[in-house]
């Protein structure tokens, strides 16, 4: 990686030269054999985009676009894993900055996204809470239809798999455990049960779940936190 990054700084159109390299076959199929594998085992769900958390993520996206930053082209602290819609029709070379030049887009991989996003959760759709979140919401489209369509059923879809989980807690049966653990959090849109659980201990819990006190019960159960969580 680091003779790329130097080639790429001696040329005398590090961007064109970016590109070449990354399109290479040769190189690409050596950066996504090494790359591939560790960005899958950080993403979301089962290797789940790590910008909308709903689809496969297909393709390894520069978080700062190669026409930005050639010399991190081969920066793995740079890459994403991404789903093809959020990286090639979405965001694409977008890279919005503040007044004092510093990125708005949130990177996943680094920071959490709750600190600049809000999921509602009766209604699927995230409420921007800084200038970072609604530019992240923008860029990405995060409260286009499918997507929120997809997490009112995961709120659903989660509960009963919970439930389920319990049911096998109680009853000694380590297998069935297992196999509910990895249903909850294999799930599309997994941004959902982290919020489903962060919102239960957070105040105004009871608010948040005041039409089915019953979810907020399970997600505040010892045993079910201490179980889905360590």
């Amino acid at each position: 990686m680091t003779a790329y990054t130097q080639e790429i700084g001696k040329a005398g159109k590090p961007v064109d030269r970016a590109r070449g390299l990354w399109k290479h076959t040769t190189v690409r199929r050596h950066v996504h054999s090494v790359l591939s594998e560790a960005l899958a085992g950080m993403a979301p769900g089962i290797e789940r985009c790590m910008y909308c958390g709903d689809n496969q993520g297909t393709d390894i996206d520069h978080f700062e676009p190669l026409s930005r930053a050639p010399l991190r082209t081969f920066d793995w602290n740079n890459h994403l894993l991404a789903c093809s819609l959020c990286n090639s029709h979405q965001k694409r070379e977008a890279f919005p900055l503040d007044l004092r030049g510093r990125p708005l887009l949130i990177d996943p991989s680094s920071e959490d996204p709750a600190d600049h996003l809000h999921l509602v959760l009766a209604v699927g759709e995230y409420l921007p809470l800084t200038p970072r979140g609604e530019a992240t919401c923008e860029v990405f489209g995060l409260n286009r239809g499918v997507l929120v369509r997809g997490r009112r059923k995961v709120y659903r879809i989660t509960r009963l798999c919970i439930e389920e989980w319990l049911r096998a807690h109680e009853e000694g049966d380590a297998e069935g455990v297992r196999e509910w653990t990895s249903t909850v959090w294999e799930q599309p849109t997994a941004d959902v049960v982290y919020a489903m659980f962060h919102q239960a201990m957070a105040p105004g819990a009871e608010d948040v779940f005041a039409n089915d006190p019953g979810v907020l019960r399970l997600l505040t159960d010892e045993r079910v936190r201490a179980g889905l969580l360590s």
